[in-house]
């Protein structure tokens, strides 16, 4: 297969089975995202749903970034092969099972440091002392890592499939190592998590602001 002939242009793009089934998917998740699935009764459940677009915002951002992460790789190569579509196939599963750590996580730190939810509220997310807090940012570490490693693993496997040269090359190359950091980092916080350092502030949470500085 020829360089030409398997990368798609942005001129001309078909989407293909595999990127329509994983549309679906990113679709339903966001469905998983949504402050609540009922149509509120009462004005007070309504401004209490309101309260939770916050969270839902922050949530829906992430899932965004992620598919236009997938939307690129796609249109840019258009690989469909056998190894393409078991590494997209991870990446499904695991943004599948990603979506309520990062739905918690978002209404946790919007409720307790922000202070941002309806008053008298007993529904929001619980969290029993440090080692829960420990457990959950593990959690969400761990979906990172491993959503990132896909993306990087894509980058590289369409590399070295198509042979790219030149500028695709560059290209391919650069996305690697970009996904590598996010995978770099996502480790340190979820190290930082396990060794319960700093977990009181936060900690685990704040190496994600390494992102910045090592990507530029």
């Amino acid at each position: 297969m020829s360089e030409q002939t398997a990368v798609w242009t942005k001129d001309v793009h078909t989407v293909s089975r595999l990127e329509a089934f994983s549309d679906a998917v990113f679709a339903f998740s966001a469905t998983l995202l949504v402050v609540s699935l009922e149509v509120p009764s009462t004005f007070s459940e309504l401004v209490e749903d309101l309260y939770g677009f916050v969270a839902f915002g922050l949530s829906f951002g992430a899932l965004v970034l992620i598919w236009a992460g997938h939307n690129s790789f796609f249109r840019r190569y258009g690989l469909e092969d056998n190894i393409t579509i078991l590494l997209n196939a991870i990446l499904l599963f695991v943004i599948l099972f990603f979506v309520y750590p990062l739905k918690f996580l978002s209404q946790s730190f919007v409720g307790w440091v922000l202070g941002f939810r309806p008053p008298g509220d007993a529904t929001g997310p619980l969290l029993a002392g440090s080692g829960e807090l420990a457990s959950l940012f593990i959690l969400y570490g761990l979906g990172f890592v491993t959503i990132f490693a896909c993306f990087a693993f894509l980058h590289l496997h369409a590399k070295r499939k198509l042979n790219l040269s030149g500028r695709r090359h560059f290209d391919a190359q650069t996305a690697f190592q970009y996904y590598a950091i996010y995978v770099f980092v996502g480790l340190i916080s979820v190290g930082v998590a396990w060794t319960r350092v700093g977990i009181e502030f936060g900690l685990p949470g704040l190496m994600y602001a390494l992102l910045g500085p090592l990507c530029a």
